[in-house]
């Protein structure tokens, strides 16, 4: 019989990435409800110093494989690792990161293992009455949300956006770290890492940021985030953009929130000159506060806003700033 929520730890170069803490989070309420266990899976070389901070964060069970062959990402040795965990635990749910690791992997596992897969979630329940999984995902282009079950064949399978879930509290408990065993010939895989070359490119971290500012067509232009940026720097905020402003080449790709961009759910997030399509909502619509500023009263961001302001962003933004500056504690 299936039993329990597995998540997979994604690692780079060791470390963990914030995904699969934002995912063991949700797996504590999943497994709650189906009264299983969240079960941690890290593949890696090295990584066991990992696993015992996994326990902190909602693990009941932590399962390390440890082998020098998995240093690095390759798509072989992974999925046969895990692929053959899955299927001895007989894993009732699995959950991966929608990143390009995860969106590699999973498909993959799911193939091995003949079971169903959805791709980039932005929710995750379990049905009360029948106690499956329900997946929810954007669809037709980000018009409509779907609600997606793999109802005859387990484990459930999904991938989930960046962003998308909030990393657990950190909590002092106790749990097990089992290592398992790894075996496979050298001369079976095909792939080999021969050098690794990390882009340099422009760092934005909107996954992990406190307070998000965002620029929408609304601004009027790339000189309209000048002033945007001189608002997010003075409250220690990181500098969003919609897919607009992106096309229109105000602003990097980067920048961009939403589904064709990342999934963010901070603090607070202000959304000026955003009109609030489909797309831009299903990326940031988990943010704890939600400002925005608009000169249209009937734009869809207002109605997920926790705050609406109707007028020029230009001409509110400087008060704004006075209050978040009071209200936040920011010198």
């Amino acid at each position: 019989m299936s039993r329990d929520v597995f998540v997979y730890m994604e690692q780079r170069d060791g470390k963990l990435g914030s995904v699969g803490y934002e995912l063991l989070g949700e797996a504590v309420s999943l497994a709650q409800d189906l009264s299983q266990k969240v079960v941690a899976v890290i593949l890696g070389d090295g990584i066991m110093n990992c696993a015992g901070e996994l326990i902190y964060y909602g693990a009941d069970e932590v399962l390390v494989v440890d082998d020098p062959m998995l240093k690095d990402y390759i798509t072989e040795p992974y999925a046969k690792a895990l692929t053959a965990i899955l299927k001895e635990r007989d894993a009732e749910i699995v959950l991966f990161g929608a990143t390009s690791i995860g969106r590699d992997l999973a498909p993959r596992i799911s193939a091995r293992i003949k079971t169903g897969l959805t791709a980039d979630c932005t929710e995750l329940s379990i049905d009360p009455d029948t106690k499956l999984l329900m997946m929810t995902r954007p669809a037709f282009g980000g018009n409509l949300m779907a609600v997606i079950l793999c109802a005859d064949h387990r484990p459930q399978m999904g991938t989930v956006r960046p962003g998308v879930f909030k990393k657990p509290e950190f909590e002092e408990r106790d749990a097990e770290i089992i290592k398992e065993s790894f075996s496979v010939d050298p001369k079976k895989i095909r792939t080999r890492v021969i050098e690794t070359i990390t882009e340099v490119s422009e760092k934005v971290d909107l996954e992990g940021a406190d307070i998000i500012v965002t620029g929408g067509r609304g601004v009027g232009g790339a000189e309209g985030f000048d002033v945007i940026r001189k608002f997010a720097k003075s409250l220690g905020a990181v500098v969003g953009s919609s897919r607009g402003a992106v096309e229109e080449g105000w602003i990097p790709h980067a920048h961009q929130v939403g589904q064709t961009g990342k999934s963010v759910s901070p603090r607070v997030y202000i959304a000026c000159g955003v009109s609030g399509a489909v797309q831009h909502l299903a990326g940031m619509s988990s943010s704890e506060t939600i400002i925005a500023i608009n000169k249209d009263p009937n734009a869809m961001i207002f109605s997920i806003a926790d705050y609406g302001i109707v007028g020029d962003l230009f001409k509110v933004l400087p008060v704004l700033e006075e209050e978040l500056r009071n209200k936040l504690g920011i010198k």
